[in-house]
C-alpha cells in the first residue's frame, strides 16, 4: 500500500511540475513573424519551432533562473535571460545576420571562382573547356569583360592597362615570372595547368590593401585544399605526353603532374607562319602536399617548366634573317600555414621562392639574364563579430635581376639592381546591415633600391537592394614598380600610380548572371625615355600621364535553354597615354576600343558528347603610319576568330578530345612593322605582324583510373 501511495505521489508531482509553459512569438526588425527559428531552454532538450506565425509554446519541469536560446539561419542567434514559470508570452526581436549567402558581397571589379564564391561568374571547369583556350588559363580569362586581346603577346592586358601592371599570386603569395618564354610577336602561355588549382578570383580593378605591386589587376590562383579520392591521370596528345597522381593517407595528401610537349610532330603536318628550325620543346612539373595540423593547414607547392625553341625571323628593317634560340628554365615554389588561433583569430603565412633563367642567342649576339624573386607575406584577421572584421597584414619582396648582352666582337654589357620592398596594409569589412557593407583599407610600402615610400588608401561600398540586384563602387589608388626594362639602367625612378573609380551593377537569379561595370582610370608618374627603345644611354623621367575610361558587360545563362550554357562579355574602353618615347597623348597599339566575346557549351546527351563553341571579336587596334603626319592615327582591321572543341565521353573514365581554334581562317592582323628609312619614292615599306599559324588543331585521348571509376579528366580539358 505504501509503494502504490509513493508511485502516486511521484506520478502527481511530476504533472504539477511539467505544467510550467513558455510560450511566445518571433518576429524580425521589421515586425514580422520568423517561421522555423529554433526555441530551446539552455542545457536541456526542452523546446520548440516557431509556426507559420512565428509563435511557439512548450513545456518543461525545469524552474527558476534559466537561459533561453533562440536561434534561426540567416539571423543572429539570441540568449535570453529568464524566470521559470513564465507568466507572460514572449515577444522576441532577431536580428538579420550578415554572414549569409544572400548577403552583400563587396567584391568590386572581381570575377570569382570557386566552391567559396558567393556569385560564381566563372567556374574552374570553364578555364579548361573554353573552345581556343587550349586549357590556358589566360586565354580563358580573355573571354571576361575587361580584358584586351594581344594576341601577339598572349598576356593578360586589363582595363587599358599594360601586361606587367597585372600580378599573379598563387594561395596569395606572389608569383614574379608567371609566363612561359617566347620570342618577339610570338605569344606566350601562363606557366600553370589548372589541374592543381580549386578556384580562382580575377580582380580587373579595385582590389584590397592586401595586394600591392600592381597597377591594374590581380589574378589569384588557389590551390585544393585537401583531394577528394586517389587517382591516376593519363594524356595522350598530339602536341605530347601528360601523367598526373593523387595519394592520400591520414592527414596528407599529395598531388602530382608532368607533361612534355613538342611540337615537332605537329609542325611538320600543320603549315606554320614562321620558320621554326627547332620546334617548341618543353617539360613541365607541379606538385601540391598539404598536411592538416589540428586546426590549421600547412601547403607545400612547386612547380617548374624548361623550354627550348629555335626560329628564324624576317624582319624589314634587316637584310637577313635573325636567328633567335632561346633556352628558359624557371622554377617557383611557396609554402604556406594558415591557423584558427581560436577567439575568431585567424593567421596565415606564407613564403615563396622564383627562379628565372633565359639564355637568348641573335644570330651571334647573346643575351641572358637571371632573377630571383622572394615573397614573404604575414597575415592576421580578427573577426569581432558578424559585422566587423579586422585584416592586418605585412609583405616582404626581394628581387635579384642580372642581364648580360654579349655583343659579338664588340662589348659585354652589363645590369641589373637588387631591390626590397617592405610593405605592411590594414583592412577592416564593416557590414551596417545585411544589405549594407563597407572595406577600408590602407597599404604603405617602401622601395629602398628607388627610394620610395608610398601610401595608397583604398575604399569599396556594397549595396544590396533585394535578393538578386546589389550596386558596389570602389576607389583606390595603385603604386608600382617601373619594370626590368627601365630600372636595370637606373634607379632614379618613382613608382608608376593609377587611381580607380568603378560603378559595379550586379543581378543573379537562378543560374543566371548580369554583371555591369563602369570604371575611369587616371594615371600618372609614367615612364617616359626619349630614344626608340629603352637603352642604357636614354634618359628616363616620370613625367608620362594618361587615362583609360570604359564599360564592362557580362552575362551568363545556364537555365533557359536545356543542357546550354553561355556566356557573352562586352568591352568598351577609351584610353590614351603619352609615355615611353610618345611625342603626345594617344590610344596605345594594344588597346581597341570594342572587344566582344561569346562561349557557349552544350552536352548532347545521346552522343555522350560535350561541344563547344566561342567567337572573338576586337575592333581595329591603332599603330603608327611613318607616311601619315598624324602620330598613331592609323588602326588594323577587325579582328575575329571563331573556335570549336568536342568532348566525347568513350566511357566514364575514358575521353576523346578534339579543338580547332579559327575554325573559318580569317586572315588576321596585329599590327605592321615599318622600314627605319623610306624607299627612293619616299614610301615607309611595312610587313604584317600575324598569328603564328592560321588554325591550331589539337587531338587529346584522357584516362583516369580511381577507386570509385567515376571521375574523369573533363574538368583538365
Amino acid at each position: 500500500m505504501k509503494n502504490i501511495l509513493l508511485l502516486t505521489a511521484i506520478f502527481f508531482t511530476t504533472l504539477i511540475t511539467a505544467q510550467n509553459k513558455i510560450s511566445g512569438i518571433v518576429l524580425n526588425t521589421k515586425n514580422m513573424p520568423i517561421a522555423y527559428a529554433n526555441i530551446f531552454i539552455q542545457g536541456t532538450y526542452d523546446g520548440a519551432s516557431t509556426n507559420d506565425k512565428g509563435e511557439f509554446i512548450f513545456e518543461t519541469n525545469e524552474t527558476g533562473n534559466k537561459v533561453l536560446v533562440v536561434t534561426c539561419l540567416t539571423y543572429v542567434s539570441q540568449n535570453i535571460n529568464i524566470t521559470i514559470p513564465q507568466k507572460e508570452k514572449l515577444t522576441i526581436i532577431l536580428k538579420e545576420s550578415v554572414n549569409t549567402l544572400d548577403a552583400v558581397v563587396i567584391n568590386v571589379g572581381s570575377f570569382d571562382s570557386g566552391e567559396k564564391a558567393k556569385v560564381i561568374a566563372l567556374k574552374p571547369l570553364d578555364i579548361v573547356t573554353t573552345a581556343g583556350a587550349n586549357g590556358n588559363i589566360v586565354s580563358a580569362l580573355q573571354t571576361l569583360p575587361g580584358t584586351s586581346n594581344v594576341g601577339e603577346s598572349g598576356r593578360l592586358f586589363v582595363r587599358g592597362g599594360e601586361a606587367d601592371e597585372t600580378q599573379t599570386f598563387v594561395d596569395g603569395i606572389r608569383v614574379a615570372q608567371p609566363y612561359g618564354a617566347s620570342a618577339q610577336n610570338v605569344p606566350t602561355r601562363g606557366r600553370f595547368s589548372p589541374f592543381l588549382f580549386s578556384g580562382m578570383s580575377f580582380s580587373t580593378g579595385g582590389y584590397s590593401a592586401e595586394y600591392g605591386e600592381a597597377l591594374s589587376s590581380v589574378l589569384l590562383l588557389n590551390t585544393t585544399d585537401d583531394a577528394v579520392q586517389e587517382k591516376t591521370d593519363i594524356s595522350l596528345m598530339t602536341v605530347g605526353l601528360g601523367l598526373a597522381n593523387t595519394q592520400k593517407w591520414k592527414k596528407n595528401s599529395l598531388s602530382v603532374n608532368a607533361a612534355y610537349i613538342n611540337l615537332a610532330p605537329y609542325q611538320a603536318l600543320i603549315p606554320q607562319n614562321l620558320n621554326w628550325k627547332k620546334p617548341y620543346e618543353t617539360i613541365s612539373g607541379e606538385m601540391v602536399y598539404r598536411h592538416h595540423i589540428k586546426t590549421g593547414l600547412f601547403k607545400f607547392y612547386a612547380a617548374f617548366d624548361a623550354t627550348r625553341f629555335n626560329l628564324e625571323q624576317i624582319s624589314i628593317n634587316a637584310p637577313y634573317t635573325t636567328e633567335v634560340d632561346m633556352r628558359n628554365n624557371n622554377f617557383y615554389t611557396n609554402a604556406s600555414y594558415k591557423v584558427n588561433l581560436g577567439n575568431r583569430w585567424n593567421f596565415f603565412s606564407g613564403i615563396s621562392l622564383g627562379l628565372g633563367e633565359n639564355k637568348t642567342r641573335l644570330n651571334l649576339d647573346n643575351l641572358s639574364n637571371n632573377e630571383v624573386a622572394s615573397h614573404l607575406k604575414l597575415r592576421l584577421r580578427k573577426t569581432f563579430s558578424d559585422k566587423v572584421k579586422l585584416t592586418l597584414g605585412s609583405d616582404y619582396f626581394i628581387t635579384n635581376f642580372k642581364e648580360n648582352f654579349n655583343q659579338y666582337q664588340v662589348a659585354d654589357y652589363n645590369y641589373g639592381y637588387i631591390a626590397h620592398i617592405l610593405a605592411s596594409y590594414a583592412k577592416t569589412d564593416i557590414f551596417f546591415t545585411k544589405n549594407l557593407g563597407m572595406t577600408f583599407g590602407l597599404r604603405y610600402s617602401n622601395n629602398n633600391y628607388l627610394n620610395t615610400n608610398t601610401l595608397s588608401p583604398r575604399f569599396s561600398l556594397g549595396y544590396k537592394i533585394n535578393k538578386n540586384n546589389q550596386f558596389s563602387l570602389s576607389y583606390g589608388l595603385f603604386e608600382q614598380s617601373p619594370k626590368q626594362d627601365y630600372i636595370k639602367f637606373t634607379n632614379a625612378l618613382n613608382n608608376e600610380k593609377a587611381a580607380h573609380y568603378i560603378l559595379n551593377y550586379q543581378f543573379t537569379k537562378n543560374k543566371q548572371t548580369l554583371k555591369l561595370a563602369a570604371y575611369f582610370k587616371d594615371y600618372s608618374n609614367l615612364i617616359k625615355y626619349d630614344t626608340n627603345l629603352p637603352t642604357y644611354n636614354a634618359h628616363y623621367n616620370n613625367n608620362g600621364t594618361g587615362f583609360a575610361q570604359g564599360l564592362d558587360v557580362f552575362w551568363r545563362d545556364n537555365k533557359n535553354i536545356k543542357n546550354l550554357e553561355y556566356w557573352v562579355s562586352y568591352s568598351y574602353l577609351d584610353t590614351q597615354r603619352n609615355y615611353r618615347n610618345y611625342t603626345e597623348k594617344v590610344t596605345p597599339g594594344f588597346a581597341a576600343a570594342h572587344t566582344l566575346s561569346v562561349v557557349t557549351k552544350y552536352w548532347i546527351a545521346k552522343w555522350r558528347s560535350q561541344v563547344g563553341f566561342s567567337h572573338t571579336y576586337t575592333s581595329g587596334r591603332p599603330y603608327n603610319n611613318p607616311n601619315e603626319t598624324q602620330f598613331m592615327h592609323s588602326k588594323t582591321k577587325d579582328y575575329n576568330s571563331l573556335s570549336f572543341n568536342w568532348a566525347y565521353l568513350v566511357s566514364q573514365q575514358k575521353i576523346l578530345y578534339f579543338s580547332v581554334t579559327n575554325v573559318l581562317g580569317t586572315q588576321n592582323v596585329y599590327g605592321y612593322e615599318y622600314a627605319n628609312s623610306p624607299d627612293s619614292s619616299g614610301v615607309y615599306n611595312r610587313q604584317a605582324i600575324t598569328p603564328t599559324v592560321d588554325r591550331f588543331f589539337f587531338v587529346g585521348f584522357f584516362w583516369t583510373i580511381s577507386d570509385n571509376k567515376k571521375e574523369n579528366q573533363l574538368e583538365n580539358l
